[in-house]
């Protein structure tokens, strides 16, 4: 595994595809004040990578959140099945709970075969939460709120986003995330 490449990959996605196509109206904000935490794992088992992620949630609620707003654990070597990802993410609220930061931070999740319940696996919708690896993506609930509470009309966000995947097809997601 290559981490510069990896992280490089994650970056093209967030600027062309989360903050290019405006997915995450929010996310330019922080990216542009350095305020995401990129940590490509090198954690080759699910017990692994539960641990560097409660050590990554430890950190967020330890640092200001004008130094790391969001982290994204970006893990290319474990979960590669997304059954398997979806049925950990099980685990990573679960840790949430168990490190009382329930209300604090909270897990979005991102995967290279991402796939919304009741939909076919290349409907347009998933595309909003594909990326080029999985990911856990920590957020803060404070930002969230804040974020959402500015934002006109933040229920528009996710039909927007299905219309624009919708528009841009898989065919054209895969070409906007080459290099």
């Amino acid at each position: 595994m290559d981490a510069v490449a990896v992280e490089a990959d994650v970056r093209r996605w967030l600027e062309r595809a989360v903050i290019g196509l405006n997915l995450c109206p929010f996310a330019k904000a922080v990216y542009v004040k350095d305020q995401v935490r990129i940590v490509v794992s090198d954690a080759s088992t699910e017990r692994a990578l539960l641990e560097e992620l409660g050590e990554e949630m430890a950190l967020l609620r330890d640092t200001p959140a004008e130094q790391i707003d969001t982290t994204l654990l970006v893990h290319p070597q474990v979960l590669q099945d997304f059954l398997d990802y979806n049925d950990f993410l099980d685990d990573a609220d679960g840790l949430v709970e168990a490190l009382e930061l329930d209300g604090v931070l909270q897990v979005a999740s991102f995967h290279p075969d991402y796939q919304f319940a009741d939909t076919e696996p290349d409907d347009a919708e998933n595309l909003t939460n594909r990326a080029p690896y999985p990911i856990l993506h920590l957020l803060r609930e404070d930002s969230v709120d804040r974020a959402v509470a500015a934002y006109a009309e933040p229920d528009a966000i996710i039909e927007r986003n299905v219309a624009t995947m919708r528009e841009l097809g898989s065919e054209g997601f895969s070409k906007l995330l080459q290099p």
